[in-house]
């Protein structure tokens, strides 16, 4: 059970918080990519909404994912507060208290849900209600103070927003939205687990049972290999669908071939290596990692774009 109870407020006053601190308990940056996300799975579906409908959508997901952010915030305040990385976020800071943080929240997700429901389909509303009852429920309060596997299974969260945006435009799931909820599904571990290298005092100071903390860095350095090799053929696969094209077939081979270099030169290091030089590699592959999910899903948009000219697809 979350310690909120025990959060002690900051010199700033409640009620405090200036609009950049509301924007912030809403994940910008995680939104930026879960919008994205949604919007390439939009678009690449074979059923065209109309703009206003595709707008109201991409908004509605956008708070869905905003709401996650902000009852994460209040939950993992206690958290937050140990570690550095986090402790200038506004919960922790004492510049938003935790039940302005929870009761934004649990509007927002309610009326991201319904409103999506009522602007594209009840599946579209029912799998964004389901992602945030997974990614804060089951991610938030279970499995990341539970199991190294946290990072693992949790990573469903972030993988939804594609398939959410497909199912908005089709009412239904298939092959292609699958395949792109898989390709963040396994780009998470490796992803997250580079991050964790270089900021692995966090975790363990903060007692979050990251791999890097109950398996040590050698393990992790090994597993975010192997996890680079099970993700490869997905990026692959999708390629090869309606949705794909001899464009995101190249981007896929070159940014697998950079991705699965990195993968093997974290593998090759050791710790003394990596203190002395600053977890440079690490650092490197874990900014690329970030450009490699960007660089994959605008491929899948590309492709989409320069069909109607005979130039993408297959």
């Amino acid at each position: 059970m979350s310690d909120i109870g025990s959060y002690e407020r900051s010199a700033t006053g409640p009620g405090d918080g200036s609009f950049g601190d509301y924007v912030q308990l809403l994940k910008p940056r995680v939104m930026s990519l879960v919008v994205f996300t949604a919007l390439v799975g939009l678009m690449v579906a074979p059923v065209r909404l109309h703009p206003v409908e595709a707008f109201c959508a991409i908004l509605f997901i956008a708070l869905g994912a905003g709401a996650s952010g902000a009852l994460n915030m209040w939950w993992d305040a206690d958290i937050d507060r140990v570690m550095r990385r986090t402790q200038s976020r506004p919960v922790p800071a004492g510049r938003i208290e935790p039940g302005e943080a929870l009761g934004l929240g649990l509007a927002l997700s309610g009326i991201s849900v319904a409103m999506l429901a009522l602007a594209t389909n009840i599946l579209a509303g029912a799998l964004l209600a389901f992602t945030i009852f997974f990614y804060v429920v089951i991610y938030t309060m279970w499995l990341k103070r539970w199991t190294p596997q946290n990072i693992v299974i949790g990573g469903a969260a972030g993988a939804f927003p594609p398939m959410i945006g497909w199912v908005a435009a089709t009412g239904s799931v298939s092959l292609e939205a699958v395949l792109m909820f898989a390709l963040i599904f396994m780009w998470t571990p490796p992803h997250f687990w580079a991050l964790a290298l270089f900021i692995n005092s966090d975790y363990d100071k903060a007692k979050v049972p990251m791999l890097t903390v109950t398996h040590g860095k050698a393990s992790t350095r090994k597993h975010i290999l192997v996890y680079t090799l099970l993700l490869i053929p997905v990026p692959l696969w999708a390629a090869m669908t309606p949705i794909g094209g001899p464009l995101t077939l190249t981007v896929a081979v070159v940014l697998n071939a950079v991705f699965l270099f990195g993968a093997f030169r974290i593998r090759r290091r050791d710790e003394e290596t990596a203190t002395a030089d600053g977890y440079r590699v690490e650092k490197k592959f874990f900014g690329f990692s970030i450009l490699y999910l960007f660089l994959h899903f605008g491929a899948f948009l590309a492709e989409t774009a320069l069909r109607p000219y005979g130039l993408g697809g297959w």
